[in-house]
């Protein structure tokens, strides 16, 4: 017979840890000797190894105190359900590693691998690292808000720069970022993006997300604010396509 001193060194516990596991009902509380101390057996030293080593798996002690009085077959379909739940944990903890090192390599969010192709091109037909560093930010807007919508609006604006034309409207719109707002270029422009705009979709409305999404307006509102000539382009494209 031992102490609870030594039974906790044998086993590897903290003495504090066996108390937890009495007054938790997980081990029962041997009575005192007549010298007033608590001595442990063989039984409950390997009762102390089976608790600690389902405790260590992440078994919550209240599953461990059920599964202390059930039968084997009940036990083993206990450890299969554990099992089961560990390798999603495992999963999700896999998926959480690959988000910090996503966030490591500076991106707030990872983006779909067909997304994060387009947004590596954007830079070889000419668009600034100021235009790509705003897109990149407004997609991982768009694809934590509505995941079901954006793809779709994804692959409809990915589509539009594979024509030559249409990519060079995107490209003087990216260049007039610093034009005065009364640059004749802007309302050219705009006038280009409307004509354009009609001409592809036609009498069709424009893919948008959900029809009571704010998203949209933050996010016009986000790239208006970053350039005054890029807002008053806005508002002309606007005007123009509502007349």
């Amino acid at each position: 017979m031992i102490t609870i001193g030594q039974l906790a060194r044998y086993v590897g516990v903290s003495i504090k840890t066996i108390r937890v596991y009495h007054d938790k009902g997980l081990l029962p509380e041997p009575d005192r000797d007549a010298s007033g101390y608590r001595r442990y057996g063989a039984d409950d030293a390997i009762a102390l190894v089976k608790i600690r080593t389902l405790a260590e798996a992440g078994v919550p002690l209240a599953r461990i105190r059920d599964l202390r009085s059930a039968t084997d077959e009940e036990f083993q379909r206990a450890l299969s359900e554990i099992d089961q739940d560990l390798t999603a944990r495992i999963r999700g903890l896999r998926a959480a590693q690959g988000h910090l090192r996503q966030l490591a390599a500076g991106h707030l969010a990872p983006l779909p691998t067909e997304v994060g192709t387009y947004l590596e091109g954007l830079a070889r037909w000419g668009f600034t690292p100021r235009w790509v560093d705003l897109q990149r930010d407004l997609w991982i807007l768009v694809f934590a808000t509505h995941p079901d919508r954006a793809i779709t609006l994804f692959r409809d604006q990915a589509e539009t720069l594979t024509d030559p034309a249409l990519r060079q409207l995107f490209l003087d719109y990216d260049h007039a970022h610093d034009l005065d707002t009364d640059d004749p270029r802007i309302d050219a422009l705009a006038r280009r993006i409307t004509k354009a705009t009609r001409k592809r979709y036609g009498s069709d409305e424009l893919p948008q997300l959900d029809a009571g999404s704010e998203i949209p307006a933050l996010i016009q509102s986000t790239v208006n604010a970053s350039s005054p000539a890029w807002q008053r382009l806005d508002t002309l494209i606007r005007a123009q396509l509502d007349a």
